[in-house]
This record gives C-alpha cells, sequence and structure tokens, in this order.
C-alpha cells in the first residue's frame, strides 16, 4: 500500500511538472519526497537556487588571489622584520666593542688618549648627541613595524607576537645600555670637569704669587742689588727697636723656620722671632735669654734647643717642627745638632696672627720687655709650611742655593722697621761669612 502511495505522489509530481504548452521555461525544478499517510496529501514543491556555476568560480577565483597576496604581503614583513633585528643586533655589538675599545676598567680614557696638556679629550657632549641620534632613529624604526603591523591587520595579516615580543625586548635592552652609557658620560664630563676647575683654579693661584713676587721684586730692587740682600740692625736693648713682617701665617700642621743670625749680646741674644695669635701670644717663639740655652716655644710649650750664636759671627740656623708627634729638628751652619718631639704635639699653628722681628710679645703685636729684646743683625728670615729636607737646609747653609720661604719670603718690601736706631741696610751675607770661613 505504501509503494503504491509513493508512486501516485511520483506520477502527480511529474504531471504538474510539465508545461502547457507555449509556457517558458523559467528555470525552476521540482522533486518529489515522501509523505507520511497522516500528512498533508497535496503536492508538496521545493524550489531550487538558481545555479550560476561561472559566477561561483569566479568568486573561488578571488579569494585564491586574496589569500595569495595576503601570504605574500605577510614574507615580505617577515623578511622586514627579520632584517631590522639583524640590523639592531649588529648595531649592539659594533657598541659593545667600541665601549671595550675605548676605556680601561680603572682609567677614565682610554691608554691611546692621554689627558695632557696639549691633547684634550673629546667633548662627551658629543657623544651624547650622537646617542640621543641613534636612540630616535629605533624608535622612529620601532613606529614603522608598528604601522606595518597595522597596515597587516587591516589587509587581514596577522602580526606574529613572538616577532614582535623579540623586537620590543631587544629595544628595552638596547634602551638600557644607551641609557647606562649616557650616564657613564655624564660622570665623566662632571669628573673632567671638575679637574679642569681645580687645575684652572692652581694655575690662578700660581700667577697670582708671580704677580706678588714681580710686584715685590720692583718695589724692593731700588735700595738693594737684590730684594733679599739685605739685613735687619738692632743696635739696642730696647723696647721700641724692632721689625715687622707685614704678612700673617696660615693655618700650619708643619713648618720650617730659617735666618741668617749676628750677634755677640750678653747675657742672652734676646728674642730674634716671635708670632702671636689672639689668645696665645706665644704661638711659636724663638728666645734666649739670661743664661739659658736657646728655646722654642710653640702654643706656649718648651723645647730646649743645642745652639750657639753669641759669637758676634754670622750663622745660618733653620728649626722644623710638625704637629705629628710635636717632632722638631734643629740646625746649624747646616748640620742637625738636635731633634725631639713631643713639643705642642697635635696642635695646629693658628692663623691671622703677628710676627714680630727683635722682640717678645705679651699680648698681639705689643708690651715689649727691654730685657728680652734681640740685640744684633738679622737676614733671610723665611718660612715654609713643611718640614725641609736636610739637603735643602746645607745648601742654604753653605751658599750654594738661595730658597725663599712659600709662607714667609725675606723681601724689602715685607719688613717695616720700627724705632730710631734700627735700619735696613744692603747685605751680601756669603760674602761677609768668608773671613769668618
Amino acid at each position: 500500500m505504501l509503494l503504491l502511495l509513493c508512486g501516485l505522489l511520483c506520477v502527480c509530481a511529474l504531471g504538474g511538472g510539465q508545461l502547457p504548452s507555449g509556457q517558458a521555461d523559467d528555470g525552476k525544478r521540482y522533486i518529489c519526497r515522501a509523505v507520511p499517510l497522516s500528512g498533508d496529501s497535496s503536492c508538496p514543491v521545493t524550489l531550487l537556487p538558481e545555479l550560476n556555476a561561472g559566477s561561483q568560480e569566479e568568486e573561488l577565483r578571488n579569494t585564491v588571489m586574496q589569500l595569495r597576496e595576503t601570504i605574500l604581503q605577510q614574507k615580505e614583513t617577515i623578511a622586514k622584520q627579520i632584517g631590522t633585528i639583524n640590523e639592531l643586533t649588529t648595531k649592539l655589538s659594533l657598541c659593545a666593542s667600541t665601549d671595550d675599545r675605548k676605556y680601561d676598567k680603572g682609567a677614565s680614557w682610554g691608554k691611546e688618549k692621554q689627558n695632557t696638556m696639549g691633547d684634550v679629550p673629546r667633548d662627551p657632549n658629543d657623544s651624547i648627541d650622537s646617542l640621543g641620534k641613534t636612540m630616535q632613529g629605533l624608535k622612529d624604526r620601532l613606529e614603522n613595524l608598528e604601522q606595518q603591523h597595522l597596515r597587516a591587520n587591516i589587509s587581514g595579516a596577522s602580526f606574529p607576537s613572538e616577532l614582535r615580543d623579540l623586537l620590543q625586548r631587544r629595544l628595552r635592552e638596547l634602551e638600557k645600555q644607551l641609557l647606562k652609557k649616557v650616564s657613564s658620560l655624564e660622570e665623566e664630563k662632571s669628573m673632567l670637569s671638575n679637574a679642569t676647575a681645580a687645575y684652572r683654579l692652581k694655575t690662578e693661584s700660581t700667577l697670582s704669587a708671580l704677580v706678588d713676587r714681580i710686584s715685590e721684586l720692583e718695589k724692593g730692587g731700588g735700595d738693594f742689588k737684590s730684594p733679599e740682600q739685605f739685613k735687619l740692625c738692632l743696635p739696642q736693648r730696647t723696647n721700641y727697636l724692632y721689625g715687622r713682617i707685614t704678612k700673617s701665617l696660615p693655618e700650619m700642621y708643619a713648618f720650617t723656620l730659617c735666618m741668617w743670625i749676628k750677634s755677640s749680646a750678653s747675657p742672652g741674644i734676646g728674642t730674634p722671632f716671635s708670632y702671636g695669635v689672639p689668645g696665645q701670644a706665644n704661638e711659636i717663639v724663638l728666645i734666649e735669654w739670661g743664661n739659658n740655652p736657646i728655646e722654642l716655644l710653640i702654643n706656649d710649650k718648651v723645647a730646649q734647643l743645642p745652639l750657639e750664636v753669641r759669637d758676634g759671627m754670622w750663622h745660618h740656623i733653620c728649626i722644623s717642627w710638625t704637629t705629628r708627634d710635636g717632632q722638631w729638628d734643629a740646625y746649624q751652619d747646616g748640620r742637625k745638632l738636635g731633634t725631639g718631639d713631643n713639643l705642642a704635639a697635635w696642635h695646629p699653628i693658628k692663623p691671622g696672627g703677628v710676627i714680630i722681628l727683635g722682640q717678645e710679645q705679651d699680648v698681639v703685636g705689643g708690651r715689649f720687655d727691654a730685657g728680652q729684646a734681640f740685640v744684633g743683625e738679622l737676614s733671610q728670615v723665611n718660612i715654609w709650611d713643611r718640614v725641609l729636607k736636610p739637603v735643602e737646609v746645607q745648601s742654604m747653609a753653605n751658599c750654594s742655593a738661595y730658597v725663599p720661604g712659600n709662607v714667609i719670603s725675606w723681601l724689602a718690601s715685607n719688613v717695616e722697621v720700627f724705632g730710631r736706631g734700627a735700619f735696613k741696610r744692603p747685605l751680601e751675607v756669603c760674602q761677609e761669612r768668608l773671613p769668618n770661613a
């Protein structure tokens, strides 16, 4: 029965599908299908889609071409990115090799670039500018890659995330190294600036001292053959004849005091040298009074010196002292006659005091005692802020060299004379010593 029903349905469909004579084909076709008995007994018709083989083939061909173009663009983008990575790696290697070649481990400049007076090192600003330009160029390249990435996304191509992450890591590492290099160059620039400032200050100080020396030579050269060839004469034991040094002392932790001295006074030659500061009139004193030996006072502490100069002849004496352990040495005519320690140990010589030749100060610059006044002649009183070597003392004592003090130098313009009867006279001390020899 079921087979009979299916056959009837097919006949119905075929019969309904015949076109009346004279009617045009509209392109529609009908198919038959089984319908259950309980269903609609009418003849259902299902429309087939319009078949156009040419248009479907064209659409497939366009899709294939588009995919091919996308693949080619993707390959080109990957090739460019690989080239950029290789270029960045090469530049990073060049930076590292240049850094190893130019800079040593313990020096700011390489062995081939010594910082001499005639060889000024390259300005670090040029390196910083060059590194800044390189950094900007790398950032521009990254922006171009990002724009290519954006264009690739628009055209349907996907940008490889691994390649992008690798590029960004490379750029971050390179940026850190460049920043480290810039910081190092800035530090070297600061060190170079400090060294230049220190050298400039030292040069200016030396020029200033030279100008002062020339000025002193011009002022003091009128009456004497040379500014240091004179003597201070104090012929009487009074409290109003003395000489005064126009300059003062700086703070010192060591010193050497040298002079030529001639005296036959008795008892004791008196006080050829005294230096007083506010609060301590006996900061440095050289004194011989009564029948006592010559004494050196520093900050009112006393050491007796084995010197003997009361014979009416010229003698060269030097006394050196250092605050470390209060060590002192005493020289006469180039020979070391005594040494000692624990004299005002660790006490610095105070600055800003007054130097008096020929009187002992009870207050700074005055209140002299005639019983402690020096009687005799003095010449070439010089002070250094260091301990002189024995050979330096000997060269001055035997007249083979004259070395002016770097703190106080013996110049006519530096010595003022006070009291009627005190005077300065020309002197060639080594010639006057010839009869003594």
